[in-house]
């Protein structure tokens, strides 16, 4: 189990609960857009994110999609608000790619049914998650785009252990709802104000300070949340 518990949430359980859960858990990798389920598919497993990062998209009618959640290796991906919710309403998608724990998603529910403290420590999480999917929605209706792709990219480098991030711009559109071209000319701004720099294939954040500053405030309204509900939150250094 202790290869496992560079996962947050996987660590931060009971002894005896992580002993329970430890002999079903395999580690599976996942590439950069790998969707791991899509919405209304049975989730048949739990993947508790060891490295890399995962983004829960909300996919519109005329097939565009956004991202309005992501999960990195201090939480699970999986569950909702459940504790389980046997139908995905959400894409997940691998956005740096990484490697997890996964459990069957009936194993799991097993022994969550035998552990309260493990329910209350997936209630807490699917709570901090919610404040974030909702941060998102507001953040996305009201925020500038330069706002936005700081705090977008500061949350994303708090779940990974590198400045740099591998990502295309692509990606980062995807990602945002945007096109390719206008993350294009913001990211064009950051990096000539010396906050990010560019190149094919990554991001790499330069001055982490000032970023926090050009970002809303959406990105420490939703850490606040995160301390106060004692989530087991990486944040970069």
């Amino acid at each position: 189990m202790d290869a496992f518990t560079d996962n947050l949430w996987l660590a931060t359980l009971r002894p005896v609960d992580r002993k329970r859960l430890a002999p079903h858990l395999t580690e599976r990798p996942f590439d950069t857009g790998l969707m791991l389920y899509d919405i209304g598919e049975a989730v048949d497993c739990i993947w508790f994110p060891l490295h890399g990062v995962v983004s829960l998209m909300t996919v519109l009618d005329e097939g565009h999609a956004v991202e309005t959640a992501a999960i990195g290796r201090e939480g699970l991906v999986g569950v909702t608000c459940g504790p389980l919710n046997g139908r995905a309403a959400t894409r997940a998608i691998g956005q740096i790619e990484g490697v997890a724990a996964c459990c069957d998603a009936d194993t799991f529910a097993e022994l969550l049914s035998e552990s309260a403290p493990m329910r209350a420590a997936l209630s807490r999480f699917t709570e901090g998650l919610m404040a974030q999917v909702q941060q998102s929605a507001a953040c996305n209706a009201q925020h500038r785009l330069d706002q936005r792709l700081a705090r977008w990219l500061l949350a994303t480098q708090d779940r990974t252990d590198s400045a740099r991030l591998e990502l295309t711009q692509a990606d980062v559109a995807g990602m945002l709802g945007v096109r390719r071209a206008t993350v294009s000319e913001v990211g064009a701004e950051l990096e000539g104000r010396g906050l990010i720099r560019r190149g094919r294939g990554w991001v790499e954040v330069l001055d982490r300070d000032a970023l926090e500053g050009a970002a809303c405030g959406c990105y420490g309204l939703v850490r606040g949340v995160m301390a106060d509900l004692g989530q087991p939150r990486r944040v970069a250094a």
